[in-house]
């Protein structure tokens, strides 16, 4: 793991979206990421219980960030973007911590496969995600 990768990484995390959301890097590695989100009133669709939507995109983050990775330090360059989002609910909770989990599925020259669990404090599965991401070349710089 390169220390300008990993940098990278945790510098995308912290932009955008998972900024306006709060997610955190905890650890990143070639083989997935580790990620928390401490759940709001902000995270609640009208019922009072966190939005399947935050779900989605967590997943939709920890795993492009987790091809991004994978892709430098393969040594293929590029990026990763997400080609589908298939996330399954669970369970339902209004407060705590969020702690999302990345594993490769498959991650081949083309395309990755990464698996995202989302969990509670308590370690019971809150949500799953499986999200396949196409790999692009970056635009050059110039």
């Amino acid at each position: 793991m390169t220390v300008d990768t990993e940098k990278a990484v945790r510098e995308s995390i912290g932009r955008g979206l998972d900024a306006v959301l709060g997610l955190t890097p905890v650890e990143v590695g070639a083989d997935g990421i580790h990620a928390t989100l401490e759940i709001t009133e902000a995270h609640h669709q009208p019922f009072g219980i966190v939005h399947g939507g935050v779900y989605c995109a967590v997943a939709e983050s920890v795993a492009s960030m987790s091809g991004y990775f994978w892709l430098q330090e393969a040594g293929i360059g590029g990026t990763a973007v997400g080609v589908n989002n298939n996330t399954d609910f669970l369970r339902s909770i209004s407060s705590g911590v969020v702690t999302a989990r990345s594993a490769p599925i498959h991650r081949g020259r083309r395309q990755q496969l990464w698996a995202v669990e989302m969990t509670d404090e308590r370690d019971r599965l809150l949500a799953r995600s499986q999200v396949r991401l196409q790999n692009i070349e970056l635009p050059s710089e110039g």
